[in-house]
């Protein structure tokens, strides 16, 4: 006899709490195999197919494209056992797979392994399945309101009930353990007047002024609002910069992709440049521990680069950077910087990083005062790279010249460590025979 399964969504891990459904891969009816994509999320860090860990029948899907749910939201049913699929050989072979009730795990996911699996509770079917399963019943609404926490995890149903003024206490779930579901909330909306109380009229918004546009502060744009926000309540930052002729640098990059082989970037130099410094000057790859009260230096470079996207601006992450020549440097940035564009980085490609290189010259402008990428302790940025006069070897020239500025925690280092460290990497970028006597 086949058993209804229901797939919630599952800890995205990195912290995140809640995804937005962007796109639904499976209908209602549609026979899924173990590991199935059936659902396309977006959380604050990345875009994420979602896979089921159960192969059968979708009985039931909950939230429309373009809803949030909270992690351990009901995404959608499943009914599983050879009885309950289509006597197709693929569908046979979901069913079989499905029949013992084990799923496979949601590798990276954020399922912590140290911890046995809970018990899935299953609700029985009384009959086999052999037609789609449309949506959960029509659920009555109680006359007199219960005592006690009302059952619902969902922001979103909450929502629902208020806006509407429907009291969820005088419902009763369908769901495990009497959750009450969205589908519960809409049915007790459709209810006779007679049998349900008496709906208050929905608030009435704030007048909008003619012509303004709203965006709402969520998904990736949400997240950088609140991390920005974050940075700027805890960290007393301050900036520092210098001109630097980048004539040398060019001229070492034009000579270094003219032997042959893969392309070097500029950003891939400059992310040399500042490994090289960073072991100089670790102060700058640190964190301050505030429940602690103490500065904790890091042992590794993890190298984050803000990078400008149709969803807004990410900071991909490369990991173990001062392990890392120009050549693997570039490479590194090419494939995170498509998968970007792509909007197919994983939460675990936009975490984690310690120092942040910012290229903002590719937007055409020569100086900035960045914002610290919370919880690091500081950010490179570099302006663009044009001519411009310059005195060469007591001469004027027109050289290629950049602005390098350096934004930094003040509580982990004070101006004498930041101007090093600053003045270090534009005596790099100038003659970039300083970055190999340090090697």
């Amino acid at each position: 006899m086949p058993q209804v399964l229901e797939f919630k969504l599952p800890d995205l891990g990195e912290g995140l709490t809640e995804a937005e459904i962007v796109r639904w891969l499976v209908a209602v009816g549609d026979v899924v195999e173990i590991d199935q994509p059936v659902v396309e999320v977006e959380t604050a860090k990345a875009m994420v197919e979602v896979p089921c860990p159960y192969g059968g029948v979708v009985t039931a899907r909950f939230g429309e494209e373009g809803t949030e749910l909270p992690v351990g939201a009901p995404l959608i049913t499943v009914a599983v056992g050879a009885a309950s699929l289509p006597q197709a050989p693929a569908a046979q072979a979901a069913g079989a797979e499905g029949a013992g009730n084990v799923p496979r795990p949601l590798i990276g996911y954020g399922e912590d392994h140290s911890r046995p699996a809970r018990r899935r509770r299953v609700r029985p079917v009384t009959a086999a399945v052999s037609a789609p399963v449309v949506a959960a019943p029509v659920v009555p609404v109680v006359p007199a309101p219960v005592a006690g926490p009302v059952p619902v995890i969902s922001p979103l149903v909450r929502k629902l009930a208020r806006d509407n003024g429907l009291d969820l206490r005088a419902l009763s779930g369908s769901g495990p353990e009497g959750l009450i579901l969205r589908a519960d909330v809409e049915a007790a909306l459709r209810a006779p007047r007679s049998t349900a109380e008496p709906v208050a009229p929905a608030p009435v918004p704030v007048a909008a002024v003619a012509g303004e546009v709203r965006i709402p502060l969520k998904g990736v744009r949400g997240a950088v609002a609140e991390k920005l926000s974050r940075s700027r309540r805890e960290i007393p930052e301050a900036t520092c910069w210098v001109d630097a002729d980048a004539t040398e640098l060019m001229a070492a990059r034009t000579a270094m992709n003219a032997a042959g082989g893969p392309k070097i970037s500029v950003l891939a130099l400059l992310a040399r440049i500042c490994t090289a410094a960073l072991a100089k000057y670790p102060e700058l790859n640190s964190t301050v521990d505030l429940a602690a009260k103490e500065i904790v230096r890091l042992p590794s470079v993890h190298l984050g680069f803000a990078a400008q996207t149709e969803r807004g601006l990410v900071v991909p992450v490369v990991r173990d950077a001062q392990t890392r020549n120009p050549e693997t440097l570039s490479a590194e940035f090419g494939r995170l910087t498509e998968l970007a564009r792509a909007g197919k980085l994983a939460p675990s490609d936009l975490t984690g990083g310690t120092f942040t290189l910012n290229n903002y010259g590719v937007f055409g402008v020569d100086g900035s005062t960045p914002i610290i990428n919370h919880p690091e302790a500081a950010m490179l940025g570099v302006g663009r790279i044009i001519p411009k006069p310059w005195v060469y070897r007591g001469e004027l020239a027109v050289r290629q010249v950049v602005q390098l500025s350096l934004t930094f925690d003040h509580r982990v280092c004070d101006g004498g460590t930041a101007g090093g460290f600053l003045r270090y990497v534009a005596d790099c970028v100038e003659s970039p025979a300083v970055l190999l006597r340090s090697l």
